[in-house]
């Protein structure tokens, strides 16, 4: 196999998932970005990781979940292992907050070895082994297509899908949607994590069929308010089928989004939390959510972000990734994310 020779450069965005009543099937990505930069090598692995879960994540070794997308991706091209690998990695994604890391974590691994073997990195094609590895397609399909995505798995359901199982006889499929530019998606994030299968877990195995008629409309409607009708967005972001299930594990969540929901400003869970999303327009009540937050007494980071509208990307030959943005201590934190995806080209064919 002759490999790429450059290093390869991935960047991927944040995403949030469900944004309320669209569980498990609607996700947003967000302009906060991890970046990989991935070599062949004569032998090894050699792992560089700075920022967000560095201490986390610095011996991870062959489990490193980059890594471990990388090999799964190059076994699924046919073209071998290669002889070694180096990766640089500088994360601005917070690990379990509910922003997508592992998905973005998959994707980058996914890509950067497509594009070291050659192989196109279009987000169709990635999208089925990176849902796979990830167990569901709803954060995967943001961060590959940026935007806002609506993912399904097409295909039996006693095939597989669900998340934690392989879906291989079942394929991802995902549909994206320019959400308005108005619209500003603020992060609002506490200090500590809280795992997504502890969160999955509290969910119970059905829900009365009125709570899932009303989320059904209220997904609806929701995409509606994303593209077209932003003042529908509080009554759209309305979930009867997930949130408040997970209060148990995640309080302070709890509190803080019935807070900012009774403020009449749409605030949702993001993906299984613990973090809140609020999607303000033309940031509209901005200013409420810091003295909102201190209500709850506990410290919380919140950043307006921009919308993810470019989707992961990778291409070979490109400068290698720049110092992970540095918060300072205080309950409004903006994150840095330097240049984030800008400038790095959209590579839809195959490389070489």
């Amino acid at each position: 196999m002759r490999w790429v020779e450059e290093p390869v450069r991935a960047c991927v965005p944040a995403t949030s998932a469900n944004l309320g009543p669209g569980f498990d099937s609607l996700g947003l990505a967000l302009g906060l970005h991890d970046e990989v930069e991935a070599r062949v090598v004569p032998s090894g692995l050699s792992i560089d990781v700075s920022g967000e879960g560095a201490a986390d994540v610095a011996d991870a070794g062959e489990k490193h979940l980059v890594v471990r997308a990388m090999r799964a991706a190059f076994d699924d091209l046919g073209v071998g292992q290669p002889s070694g690998l180096a990766l640089r990695c500088v994360n601005r994604i917070p690990h379990g907050r509910g922003l997508g890391s592992s998905a973005a974590a998959i994707v980058a691994g996914v890509l950067a070895a497509r594009a070291l073997a050659g192989a196109s990195v279009g987000p169709d094609d990635a999208l089925p082994l990176a849902s796979e590895l990830e167990g569901h397609p709803d954060n995967v399909a943001p961060c590959l297509y940026g935007g806002l995505t609506i993912s399904w798995m097409a295909g039996s359901p006693e095939a597989g899908g669900s998340r934690g199982s392989s879906p291989r006889a079942s394929t991802a499929r995902a549909v994206r949607l320019e959400p308005l530019a108005q619209i500003t998606p603020v992060v609002v994030i506490p200090a500590a994590p809280v795992s997504t299968n502890v969160a999955r877990g509290l969910l119970p195995a059905a829900v009365p069929h009125a709570d899932a008629a009303r989320n059904a409309g209220r997904a609806a409607l929701l995409i509606a308010a994303l593209t077209a009708r932003p003042e529908a967005l509080l009554d759209g972001t309305e979930d009867r089928l997930h949130q408040d299930y997970r209060a148990p594990v995640m309080p302070a969540t709890h509190d803080l989004l019935a807070r900012l929901r009774a403020a009449s400003l749409p605030a949702v869970v993001s993906g299984a939390g613990p973090s809140v999303l609020v999607l303000l327009v033309s940031r509209h009540g901005l200013d409420k959510l810091d003295p909102i937050g201190r209500e709850t007494g506990i410290e919380w980071r919140i950043s307006p972000l921009d919308l993810g509208r470019q989707g992961a990307s990778a291409a070979p030959g490109v400068p290698a990734p720049g110092e992970a943005g540095q918060s300072s201590p205080g309950r409004l934190t903006l994150f840095r994310d330097m240049d984030g995806c800008k400038g790095m080209p959209w590579v839809s064919s195959v490389l070489g």
